[in-house]
């Protein structure tokens, strides 16, 4: 299991908020999760990434509003809309940040920075001075991104004695 980080959430990157709001990949929007498509992103989470991380998307629909950002691509021809990321927080533990993905074909396009600096930029506004990425996969990714350090001795931390 991965060590957990901290976040300084008013110390964000100057482009977090302004990345976040205005991503664009070609036909991709990110945007706080609604909910009436909770069955439609946990299910797609659980398909793609682990059923742990669906039970902590459920509970980020509890929420009002809703600690769910979610990154959908729309098809030029059909029209139809699907996710192919998604990131929450507030699910495992107050201040904390995740579970998080992104749909492996699409990686490396900044959908990941995107709902990252979606969710962070949320919690300061919520009046969060910290964030906590539990158990972080990524651990470079995070501290490039937003400054994230390893939080020492916090492995397993909150999830000492998980059901597994």
């Amino acid at each position: 299991m991965a060590t957990d980080m901290l976040v300084k959430l008013y110390d964000l990157p100057e482009e977090a908020e302004r990345f976040a709001a205005a991503y664009s990949g070609t036909n991709i929007t990110i945007r706080r999760a609604l909910p009436p498509e909770k069955h439609i992103v946990t299910a797609w989470v659980g398909e793609v990434f682990s059923p742990h991380w669906v039970s902590e998307c459920e509970v980020a629909f509890t929420r009002q509003p809703v600690s769910c950002w979610i990154a959908t691509v729309t098809d030029e021809v059909t029209g139809n809309v699907k996710p192919v990321g998604f990131a929450c927080y507030d699910t495992t533990a107050k201040g904390f940040f995740g579970p998080t993905g992104v749909d492996p074909d699409l990686r490396g396009q900044g959908i990941g920075k995107a709902l990252l600096y979606a969710s962070l930029v949320a919690m300061r506004n919520e009046g969060y001075g910290y964030a906590v990425i539990g158990s972080a996969g990524p651990t470079d990714f995070y501290a490039r991104t937003v400054g994230a350090i390893p939080i020492a001795d916090s492995t397993p931390g909150v999830y000492k004695g998980m059901l597994r």
